[in-house]
């Protein structure tokens, strides 16, 4: 594994004091990764009827997000209790500028279709995998990672990775200090945002061909380490990288999927989405299977940890269907 090669590429920066986006960046990254509620936080009312060896179809399903436009990835905002779902609105490879973020409700009602998108200096492309960082919402996209307030949806930076001449930028995680890391399914990268200094800058975290290359990225915070989904064709093999260290380490098998996706930890399992089998697999003691048969081929899934839900993304259906997990 080589050491972290730094890009010189400064982010782009609006119009607004630099101070303004820099303060945000680095306050986000101070304070860490949303943590999900308390147990005395959960919803009462939610009735859990399924167990982990139930395995569920479409007919489970416990609500829908229609009226979207090639939906990748969902995540879900505890503080607000909504969902943040990005849509490619067009080629996931394409610089339209036509990509945007919808805020919907946890029930499913859209909020607001068109709550965050790009600007001018910094158009927003075809987003991907998303994550909160204190107030920050951050966006992969084709150059770069963008980053939204996620309650006003303000774009706040912009950060360009074309220095190091990525494959295709997918999914976003952040380690428990804050620190913001993003997959490249294009080749068996993962970059690492810097934001010690005014002008904040990307890196080279770890480049190894074990990596599959990534499509998903999750952050297990009880190990300490970051798990990955493996993009490659007939790789169903799932290894983590604990920050520092100079290998990967293998934590499961789901020998009868392929082609994963988005990836959640839930308790001390591990939610994965397979496209070979459309489905989504649960990896426990190092082991997966199939859980839950999805309409079609699932892209980067969220969890609503105040009611124990799984929210899948289509992209070719323009939609977002959720179902109940067991409590864990």
């Amino acid at each position: 594994m080589p050491a972290p090669r730094p890009s010189h590429r400064s982010p782009w920066r609006s119009k607004r004091a630099v101070a303004t986006v820099v303060a945000a960046f680095l306050l986000a990254a101070g304070c860490g990764t949303q943590d999900p509620p308390a147990d005395d936080d959960r919803l009462d009312e939610v009735e859990i009827t399924v167990g982990w060896e139930t395995v569920q179809d479409t007919t489970d399903r416990v609500g829908t997000i229609e009226g979207l436009s090639g939906p990748e990835s969902v995540r879900y905002d505890p503080g607000q209790d909504v969902w943040f779902v990005s849509n490619f609105n067009g080629g996931g490879n394409e610089r339209n500028a036509d990509g945007f973020i919808t805020r919907a409700a946890a029930d499913g009602t859209i909020e607001t279709l068109r709550f965050m998108v790009g600007t001018d200096e910094a158009p927003l492309h075809a987003p991907r995998g998303m994550y909160i960082v204190a107030d920050i919402l951050w966006v992969a996209d084709i150059d770069g990672a963008h980053g939204f307030h996620r309650e006003t949806g303000e774009h706040l930076i912009f950060i360009d990775f074309s220095d190091l001449e990525p494959g295709f930028l997918n999914d976003v995680a952040a380690d428990d200090s804050g620190e913001v890391y993003v997959t490249d399914s294009g080749q068996p990268r993962l970059y690492r945002i810097l934001g010690e200094s005014e002008s904040p800058q990307v890196e080279i975290a770890v480049e190894d061909p074990g990596l599959g290359p990534a499509n998903g990225i999750t952050w297990d915070a009880a190990n300490g380490r970051f798990i990955f989904a493996p993009w490659g064709e007939g790789v169903t093999t799932f290894r983590a990288w604990t920050p520092g260290a100079s290998e990967l380490e293998e934590v499961g098998v789901s020998p009868d999927g392929g082609r994963f996706d988005g990836i959640e930890v839930v308790g001390d399992r591990i939610l994965v989405a397979s496209q070979v089998d459309e489905s989504l697999h649960l990896v426990e003691m190092g082991t997966g299977r199939l859980l839950i048969h999805t309409a079609g081929r699932p892209a980067d899934i969220g969890i609503d940890t105040r009611r124990y839900r799984v929210a899948v993304p289509y992209i070719a259906l323009d939609r977002v269907d959720l179902w109940q997990l067991p409590a864990w």
